[in-house]
């Protein structure tokens, strides 16, 4: 199996998000969560940046911060939606949408994951990544 087939379907969840997007019901989150949680019981992936710790012995996953001071941890559907806002080339990762739902969930210093943060974007806080994992 190629890197790329774990992400295969991923464009469900982006014409989810994007349908959310165009018409912000709550009919619309919750298709749209059922469509994360059917990629993830997929065994599905997303691509995760990540930059080097300052000693450079390792990597940790990037984050950014919104304009209230709260870091997410910004994962993406493909590699199209990574390159559409970065300025600079990420490293990246290809990582378990479950394990990474639960690593969010055990890590305090973030808020949740922003899917695709350029684009066809959903902020997952703490609740809704609990709702998708069920």
């Amino acid at each position: 199996m190629t890197q790329d087939e774990k992400l295969r379907g991923n464009d469900k969840i982006e014409e989810a998000v994007e349908a959310l997007q165009k018409e912000p019901t709550q009919e619309r989150l919750a298709h749209t969560l059922t469509v994360i949680r059917r990629r993830m019981r997929e065994e599905g992936e997303f691509i995760v940046a990540v930059e080097p710790i300052s000693d450079g012995s390792q990597l940790k996953l990037q984050t950014i911060s919104t304009e209230d001071g709260c870091s997410w941890w910004p994962v993406f559907t493909s590699f199209e939606e990574e390159m559409k806002g970065s300025n600079q080339v990420m490293s990246t990762f290809m990582g378990s949408i479950r394990q990474l739902f639960e690593m969010a969930l055990q890590t305090e210093e973030i808020e949740g994951i922003i899917l695709n943060p350029w684009n066809r974007t959903i902020m997952l806080d703490k609740t809704l990544i609990r709702i998708v994992l069920g």
